[in-house]
């Protein structure tokens, strides 16, 4: 058999795998992602403009110039050409400046912090329509949004209204993560404490997959949900069907929620807590914790003074999970002071139950456990001395 017609058959499986494909990106059913699609086509375009004919000079070159080639012109002392010089710099110059200017233009008209100004390429943005409001909350491992004009609340379940503007506001109850629906819109990163924006409109009613695009732990991959593109009947009725199963999202209820679990099934909330999502986002969802807001006003006011140290329980959120026993699989050792997972120890750590015992009214032996294994500045562990002669043990994390 050929070389050529066996090199066939053995392509064609591929072929078959490869038609299988869902290039979302490049068939979005939004306008933001659709104009984000254009940018990378135009983009790779220019680019090419300078990589097919170079690629193609140096196939060319090679094959002229091989050695069994004998008519070939041969110039060793050849070493400048102001004409090749002008074509390999101008060429490069021009592209990199429309790539600047499309870049420039693009940062700012796809900015996910600016409102809509337009439904897609034909239709400008009606006056006066109100976007539909949606508050994200990335948590482990799940995505929970909020929907403050309809009073209720979705577990791995998005949907809206074809064509209209949506506005989404997007937090993190725990590790940083990133929110992404690839047919609607590009990734917007969800950081605890802080809230990012992201406006965008479907265009396509249909059923599209949105997930998590950074890698946030064991959960990670199965940290997938549905976003249901609807007409405003259809929205309508999913809203009315979500108040009819779902049950109300207390504050105790979300902690519980909040809880670390993987291949969460979608859940209903038919109300929500006045609040809760505003709890979230200032890291005060637990009570006796101080929100943020709350500690900004402090700090704008000068400061508590002496009194701030009873604030330091109420600013303590890295070791609850720990202290309640729902601590992730893949927590770190570090992090939680518990003995890891592995039977194999990290170094520098010891299980806690070889730390020695102290006594009711006897001071604490310090060692190098006791501090992470780091040794002080002045000598070996244990003679952990300032410039003056007095002890300088750092005071434990706070969130041990």
């Amino acid at each position: 058999m050929p070389v050529k017609i066996l090199r066939t058959l053995v392509l064609l499986p591929l072929f078959g795998l490869l038609s299988g494909c869902n290039m979302v990106l490049m068939q979005p059913s939004g306008d933001i992602a659709t104009r984000q699609r254009d940018l990378i086509l135009a983009s790779t375009g220019l680019m090419l403009l300078i990589i097919i004919p170079v690629i193609a000079f140096t196939l060319l070159f090679a094959w002229r110039y091989r050695v069994s080639n004998k008519e070939a012109e041969y110039d060793p002392d050849w070493h400048h050409s102001t004409q090749l010089e002008v074509l390999i710099w101008s060429a490069p110059l021009v592209i990199i400046i429309a790539l600047g200017a499309l870049t420039w233009i693009s940062t700012h008209t796809l900015d996910p912090y600016r409102p809509l100004s337009r439904l897609d390429a034909e239709r400008p943005l009606p006056a006066g329509v109100k976007p539909l409001t949606v508050e994200v909350v990335a948590l482990d491992w799940k995505w929970l949004f909020f929907y403050p004009d309809q009073g209720i609340a979705t577990v791995n379940e998005l949907a809206a209204p074809v064509d209209v503007p949506i506005s989404f506001k997007i937090t993190s109850a725990t590790v940083m993560n990133s929110f992404f629906i690839p047919a609607l819109a590009g990734q917007i990163y969800a950081m605890a404490g802080m809230e990012t924006k992201l406006h965008a409109v479907i265009n396509k009613a249909g059923v599209y997959e949105g997930l998590s695009a950074n890698y946030s732990g064991s959960g990670f991959s199965r940290m997938n949900f549905k976003f249901h593109g609807l007409d405003q009947a259809g929205f309508d009725n999913w809203v009315a069907k979500v108040k009819a199963e779902g049950k109300p999202l207390s504050r105790q209820s979300y902690l519980d929620l909040e809880k670390p679990s993987e291949r969460e099934p979608v859940r209903y909330f038919s109300s929500v807590e006045n609040g809760l999502y505003s709890a979230v986002l200032n890291m005060c969802a637990v009570p006796g914790k101080m929100c943020m807001n709350e500690m900004m006003h402090i700090d704008a006011m000068g400061g508590a003074g002496k009194e701030s140290h009873a604030n330091r329980a109420r600013l303590e959120y890295d070791n609850r999970y720990a202290e309640q026993g729902v601590e992730a699989p893949a927590a770190t050792v570090g992090g939680s002071g518990r003995e890891s997972h592995s039977p194999e120890q990290p170094e520098g750590m010891k299980p806690k139950s070889t730390a020695p015992e102290v006594k009711p009214g006897s001071a604490p032996e310090h060692s190098a456990h006791d501090h992470g294994g780091h040794q002080g500045h002045g000598g070996p562990a244990g003679d952990n001395k300032d410039s003056k002669g007095s002890d300088s043990v750092a005071p434990g994390q706070l969130n041990r």
